[in-house]
């Protein structure tokens, strides 16, 4: 069966590839793309060494950055919480002394020891009042690259 807008010569059907061409272009320009998600960029450090644990692909607009180690959101894991923006900084029961919360919101440990070792949680508020979750893991290496575990 034939084409009902082709002539019997397939002549007039310039259109026909036009659109063929054109179309599938103007929906690639229409789907959005893809955006990254929240995350702890998991981190390898010798022991005794400072250590930034940074956040990639934080929420646009977050007001608050908390940080837990483990990976439950409880009171008895947080290490500490800062205020974007306002530089707020609060430490919590998990907060041995050397953990410090930067102005992006990522996580300084000083003098790493194998006791750090683990998985660190960091959670986002957001401007709508929800909350957004990314987690990371920081490895620490003694002398002679023994790994603790």
């Amino acid at each position: 069966m034939e084409f009902p807008a082709a002539s019997a010569h397939r002549r007039l059907v310039p259109w026909l590839g036009l659109l063929l061409a054109v179309f599938p272009s103007s929906l690639t320009n229409r789907i959005p793309p893809t955006t990254e998600q929240f995350a702890i960029v998991s981190t390898i450090a010798a022991e005794g060494q400072d250590v930034i644990l940074r956040i990639r692909n934080s929420p646009p607009g977050a007001l608050v950055i908390w940080w837990y180690r483990g990976g439950v959101v409880k009171y008895s894991n947080l290490i500490g919480y800062i205020a974007l923006g306002q530089g707020d900084y609060e430490t919590g029961p998990r907060n041995t002394g050397r953990e410090t919360t930067l102005f992006d919101g990522s996580l300084m440990i000083r003098h790493v020891t194998p006791s750090d070792e683990g998985i660190y949680l960091a959670v986002a508020l957001l401007p709508n009042g929800q909350r957004t979750r990314a987690l990371g893991s920081l490895n620490v290496y003694g002398p002679e690259g023994v790994q603790y575990t």
